[in-house]
C-alpha cells in the first residue's frame, strides 16, 4: 500500500513526464508553411488593368470642367460616390505591394514604344535594368504610392472635398515621377523645367 509521500513521488514524476512529453512533442511540431506569392502578369499588364483604370475613381471625383455652357463642377456628394473613391484609394494601397513583388516588366514581345533613333520610351529590358540597379529606389515609389492612397481613406472618413483635390494632384505627381524615372525619363530634364517656370502666388501678408 502507497503512503502519502510515496503517492506524491508518483504525482510528481508524471507531471515531470508530462511536461516533457509536451516539450518534446512542440519541438517535434513542423512550423506553419509560408504562403507562395507568383507574379502573374507583368508591371505593364497591372499598371494597364488596376492601377491606371482604379486610379480615375480618384482623379475624376472632383474637378471642374469649363464650357461655352459655364462651369461644371464634379465632386462626391452621395455615399455611392465616396464608396467608389474608397475603392480606388484601398486597390491603390494594396496595388503598391503588388508593384513590389518581383515579374516581368511587360510581357513577352512587347518593347513599348522604344524602336529607332530618340525614342520616347524605355525598352522593357531598360526598364528592368534599372530596377534590378537599385530596387530600393523602385520600392520606394511604390511605397510613395501606398503613402497617397492611404491619404485619400482618411479624406473619405472626412468626405473633405476640398481635401480630395489636392490628394488628386499629389497622386498624380506621384505616378509621373515613377514614369520619368523609369518610362520615358527623356522627358525628366523638360519637366522639372517647366515647373520651374510656373509662376507662383501667395497670399500677401497683411499689415
Amino acid at each position: 500500500m502507497a503512503t502519502g509521500h510515496g503517492r506524491f513521488v508518483v504525482a510528481a514524476g508524471l507531471i515531470l513526464l508530462s511536461g516533457l512529453a509536451s516539450q518534446c512533442t512542440s519541438k517535434a511540431a513542423p512550423a506553419p508553411a509560408q504562403p507562395e506569392l507568383t507574379a502573374l502578369v507583368s508591371i505593364k499588364d497591372l499598371m494597364e488593368n488596376i492601377i491606371d483604370p482604379i486610379a480615375d475613381n480618384i482623379f475624376d471625383a472632383v474637378g471642374s470642367d469649363a464650357s461655352e455652357k459655364g462651369v461644371v463642377e464634379t465632386k462626391p456628394t452621395t455615399d455611392e460616390d465616396w464608396a467608389k473613391v474608397k475603392q480606388g484609394a484601398v486597390t491603390l494601397a494594396e496595388g503598391s505591394n503588388l508593384l513590389k513583388l518581383p515579374r516581368p516588366v511587360a510581357p513577352p514581345g512587347d518593347k513599348n514604344n522604344s524602336g529607332g533613333p530618340n525614342a520616347p520610351e524605355l525598352s522593357p529590358e531598360q526598364i528592368q535594368a534599372k530596377i534590378d540597379q537599385d530596387r530600393a529606389l523602385w520600392n520606394k515609389h511604390a511605397n510613395e504610392l501606398r503613402d497617397s492612397a492611404l491619404k485619400v481613406l482618411d479624406i473619405v472618413k472626412a468626405r473633405n472635398t476640398d481635401a480630395l483635390f489636392q490628394a488628386g494632384s499629389e497622386l498624380d505627381r506621384v505616378c509621373e515621377n515613377c514614369h520619368l524615372e523609369y518610362w520615358y525619363p527623356g522627358d525628366k530634364k523638360a519637366v522639372l523645367e517647366d515647373e520651374q517656370k510656373r509662376a507662383t502666388f501667395t497670399t500677401p501678408k497683411k499689415k
